[in-house]
């Protein structure tokens, strides 16, 4: 006799914000900067905006933000339409790329800044501000001015300002785009734990995070969810893992991991392969006959080695190998490989390249 089947209650996330066909233009003439853009993210997670410069991320955290009025659209924010909701009464906290400290106030003063402005009691602004400086890593860096922090340290302090007037809505604006690599390294382990500690904590309501960014993988580090967007348009929504391995479009598939974008023959469909994802091999004696391809160049970055390779139709293909399996191949540019692409993706439509 076989175990009844249990059936486990799982219920759906909660919605911390819904963005329904949010749409901005600055000029009548030029296409609109948002384009009916529309997406949900889950409450205490982080969902990214990901695309290229101009792909009107930043516009669309602005909407969010009451910073810019959308023509079109809405905002629901924690089950409410926010749309008509001035800014300071959205319950969302806003970080730069540039900071935006005030110079002349104190690392304390800086964070105390909206607990002020909202008239809260004394004792509790100390409180607040002593338990978030704890949390940014910047105890008894209370008494410094910006100016003798460095760049990740002021970041830490624009997040614990930000934090400091417990939003719904944390929205940050490509945060680390000023700092080196060690240092965005660093702030996002950072953000990833703060989220983890929100999401067990009973004293803290967890925090919705929207992240704008153009680095592909800081977004599959950090997200729970990835919007993709593109001219304005929201292309692909999906977990980091479903939008890298099915690409909705050839602009994702490209975007996501740099895929190379071919047209097979015959017909009009279009195939795609990762650099990972070639198979190098030399060829057999014998195959002289054999289509081959050409080691243009070789790029040696540590773990692996990126081989320009040119394609006998004339193309070029950019392909990344460890560099044990680099070293067994023992290859040298100017030598001639079979390229083998038998993982490639396809796309059945009308694309063009």
């Amino acid at each position: 006799m076989t175990a009844p089947m249990v059936v486990e209650n799982v219920l759906p996330a909660r919605i911390g914000l819904a963005v329904e066909g949010l749409t901005k233009r600055f000029s009548r003439r030029a296409a609109p900067a948002v384009d009916g853009v529309t997406f949900q993210a889950p409450v205490g997670s982080i969902t990214t905006l990901l695309g290229p410069s101009g792909s009107g991320k930043s516009t669309v955290l602005r909407l969010i933000a009451g910073l810019e009025h959308p023509d079109g659209g809405r905002l629901v924010i924690d089950g409410a339409d926010g749309t008509s909701i001035p800014p300071q009464d959205r319950g969302i906290g806003f970080v730069f790329q540039s900071y935006a400290l005030f110079p002349h106030m104190t690392v304390r003063d800086n964070v105390a800044f909206g607990l002020r402005v909202r008239k809260r009691r004394a004792a509790e602004i100390i409180r607040q501000v002593d338990e978030l400086l704890v949390a940014v890593e910047l105890e008894g860096y209370g008494q410094r001015l910006p100016s003798e922090l460095s760049g990740g340290q002021k970041q830490r302090v624009a997040f614990a300002r930000a934090l400091a007037i417990e939003p719904k809505i944390l929205l940050l604006d490509e945060p680390f785009g000023a700092l080196d690599a060690q240092v965005r390294l660093s702030l996002r382990d950072w953000l990833r734990r703060f989220h983890e500690q929100r999401a067990l904590s009973k004293d803290h309501t967890p925090v919705t995070t929207l992240l704008v960014t153009h680095d592909q993988e800081e977004a599959m580090e950090l997200s729970q969810q990835i919007v993709v967007m593109n001219e304005g348009k929201v292309v692909q929504v999906g977990a980091p893992q479903e939008v890298y391995d099915h690409p909705a479009t050839p602009f994702v598939a490209s975007f996501m991991g740099g895929a190379h974008i071919f047209r097979p023959e015959p017909g009009a469909a279009l195939s795609f392969v990762r650099p990972h994802a070639v198979k190098l091999s030399k060829p057999a004696d014998g195959a002289a006959s054999v289509a081959l391809a050409r080691v243009e160049r070789l790029i040696f970055l540590g773990a692996y080695v990126k081989v320009a390779l040119r394609l006998p139709d004339g193309n070029d293909l950019a392909v990344e190998i460890s560099t044990a399996d680099f070293q067994a191949l023992g290859l040298q540019e100017g030598d001639r490989v079979l390229a083998n692409l038998q993982d490639a993706g396809l796309f059945i439509g009308d694309y063009s390249i």
